[in-house]
């Protein structure tokens, strides 16, 4: 078969999967659960194929806003078939993306409405993307013109909450939500140096700047198989944000140390990095706690992995109090977007108030276990004052024997980053038992 042939096959494919992906997104599934179960479902699906899919979905989700105001302009009515609509907002993603000529992708999605049996929207997908392509430039004047949910492809109520909190930011923050994010490392310095290992990149073809302690940023990502030592545990791939978590814990040999929400276990393998600590990686699902302990065996580090309730420590607890205790809590997961673009569509703003309910009850249960004179670090993956600042003004109001500690941090100093082209965006409380 002719490559063009077999790269026709590959699209058409990719296309009505990566269509399928989106819709049972939307509808309420996690983006990687679906894209895993897809993968189970067609297990001749080749490399190239699923990657193929999974760049499609991700952008189709990180542009549906501004893709769905693109085609209220080309449609004379609303489409109510969510398959074709999920197909066309697919192929415009891949008319955008530009790495297939525009003909071969109208064609193969052509052809993929009738692979789902749409066979009477063959008609409809082929003049759509055709008067795309004729009027492009306008159409895309047009969509950001509709309003800010197309312009910055995020729900109004999550654009309008971070206009309020964030007015110098809020602009940059929803730019960078719709960026490809960095792919950051972090170093091993039980098996390596921050400088040796950039040095060991380069000598392998790949460029980095160092982003943190431990953090190196690659220029280009790359398969975690060809970064030199990872098998062996010399590096690790984590956010340069998330590894401020185990720095500001400021944890020391011989302490006792809780991690309360392990999974998938970065955090808890930083911790182990730094210092020689006997330490509880504790997560309520078993098989996310699983992962935990692979991470651990391929740093050749140990930790207690206990399934338990971090709100619950009457069913896990030994009685004996922890001097450092890392509490990164379930939260909206506001400052990851660009990781996961199905969150923003996903949450409600609704959502928020039960977050900071669960957070709540989970410091006010983890404090008891702290020892006196002992650290908690609170941490989010959120952006929303509620989780965050709000959340720590209220426990501090209820526990007198709770100190905040100033961070180290000039970036730090509210305690809140935000994401940026160095990391994502995270929020750090440190509180201390007088």
């Amino acid at each position: 078969m002719p490559a063009c042939w077999r790269w026709a096959t590959v699209l058409l494919d990719s296309l009505r999967l990566a269509g399928q992906a989106l819709n049972q997104t939307l509808a309420g599934r996690n983006l990687n659960e679906v894209l895993q179960a897809l993968h189970t479902r067609h297990p001749s699906l080749s490399a190239q194929q699923r990657a193929a899919i999974q760049d499609l979905s991700f952008g189709a989700l990180r542009f549906y806003g501004h893709y769905c105001a693109i085609l209220d302009k080309l449609l004379q009515k609303p489409l109510s078939d969510d398959a074709v609509k999920g197909l066309l907002v697919v192929a415009l993603h891949q008319l955008e993306s530009r790495k297939t000529p525009p003909h071969t992708v109208v064609d193969q999605a052509v052809k993929a409405a009738q692979a789902i049996n749409k066979t009477w929207a063959k008609g409809l997908v082929n003049a759509v993307l055709r008067n795309f392509l004729r009027q492009r430039d306008s159409l895309l004047v047009q969509a950001d013109a509709a309003g800010e949910a197309a312009r910055y492809s995020h729900p109004q109520w999550w654009i309008d909450k971070l206009r309020v909190q964030y007015p110098q930011n809020w602009q940059a923050i929803l730019e960078t939500n719709n960026s490809h994010p960095p792919m950051t490392l972090r170093v091993n310095r039980r098996k390596s140096e921050v400088s040796v290992y950039l040095e060991l990149l380069r000598h392998n073809g790949m460029d980095a700047d160092q982003v943190g302690a431990t953090a190196l940023r690659l220029h280009q990502p790359v398969a975690v198989a060809k970064l030199p030592g990872f098998a062996d545990g010399v590096v690790s791939v984590q956010d340069a944000g998330a590894q401020r978590a185990a720095q500001l814990l400021d944890v020391v040999a011989g302490m006792r140390v809780l991690d309360a929400c392990a999974a998938p276990g970065g955090k808890t393998a930083h911790l182990l990095e730094l210092a020689d600590v006997t330490l509880t990686a504790l997560d309520s699902d078993a098989a996310r706690l699983e992962k935990v302990g692979e991470n651990l065996r391929r740093l050749g580090l140990q930790a207690d992995c206990r399934c338990g309730d971090a709100a619950s420590p009457a069913d896990w607890w030994d009685g004996t109090p922890f001097q450092r205790i890392l509490a990164d809590v379930p939260c909206s997961a506001s400052g990851v977007v660009r990781r996961h673009p199905d969150i923003k569509w996903l949450r409600r703003a609704a959502d928020l108030a039960s977050f900071a309910a669960q957070q709540h009850k989970i410091l006010a249960a983890l404090w008891p276990l702290l020892a006196r004179d002992g650290k908690l670090l609170y941490t989010t993956c959120s952006v929303f004052a509620e989780e965050n600042q709000r959340q720590i003004e209220n426990f501090l109001s209820e526990h007198g024997d709770a100190r905040y500690l100033p961070l180290p941090d000039a970036e730090l100093a509210d305690g809140q980053l935000i994401p940026n082209d160095q990391h994502d965006g995270f929020f750090y409380a440190l509180l201390a038992k007088i």
